[in-house]
């Protein structure tokens, strides 16, 4: 499946605006003092930002934004940081509601968002598993990952070589995990349009 693509605001920066790939963005804001810009999923939420002006979004935690009403304050949201493709790359989940870090795993080298957000929603169902529950639902903003846990299978093309060995030795239990236990546990897609940032989100964009 291709990378959902990004539209990137620039606020502050050598030529204010709004840039199709981080290539423009980055010639725009690096090295530029007090550069403020941050990526968004459609072209529409983009122009919106730029005409919001960047105190309403740039800085902006997501527990400061309340909670949609669908979400459930006892659910888990995931998500996952990567410094690069491949790069560092962490994961964590917390309460949807109080923002509790419940987990947090990483910087592991050589990995990738993808397997990060994998990895992530199958630590909380592992998590859910230990604790008898079988009702709490999780939420992720990766649609790859959430089939890969559906389907069973990694579907990564990073190199298996002794830079990734650990990431792709958490992917192959994390695997074997879904392969030899049963969940009930409802995975749903954070819908970041609608909603703003996953609760769990690290902020780095």
């Amino acid at each position: 499946m291709a990378r959902q693509r990004k539209f990137y605001v620039v606020w502050a920066g050598r030529e204010p605006g709004i840039y199709p790939t981080w290539a423009k963005t980055e010639a725009q804001v690096k090295g530029f003092a007090g550069a403020k810009f941050k990526a968004f999923p459609t072209e529409a939420d983009a122009r919106q930002a730029f005409f919001d002006g960047w105190e309403a979004h740039v800085g902006v935690k997501p527990h400061e934004r309340p909670l949609p009403p669908e979400v459930d304050p006892d659910s888990i949201c995931v998500d996952a940081a990567c410094d690069g493709s491949p790069g560092n790359v962490e994961y964590r989940g917390v309460r949807a509601g109080s923002i509790e870090e419940l987990f947090h795993v990483g910087p592991l080298p050589n990995g990738t968002n993808n397997l990060g957000e994998f990895l992530a929603i199958v630590h909380a169902l592992a998590l859910l598993h230990r604790q008898n529950d079988s009702t709490t639902a999780i939420y992720s903003d990766s649609r790859n990952a959430i089939n890969w846990v559906r389907d069973r299978q990694v579907r990564s093309k990073l190199p298996r070589t002794d830079a990734s060995a650990q990431v792709w030795s958490l992917a192959d239990r994390a695997l074997n995990w879904l392969l030899t236990h049963r969940y009930a546990n409802p995975i749903h897609r954070w819908d970041t349009k609608r909603w703003g940032e996953n609760r769990a989100d690290f902020g780095r964009k």
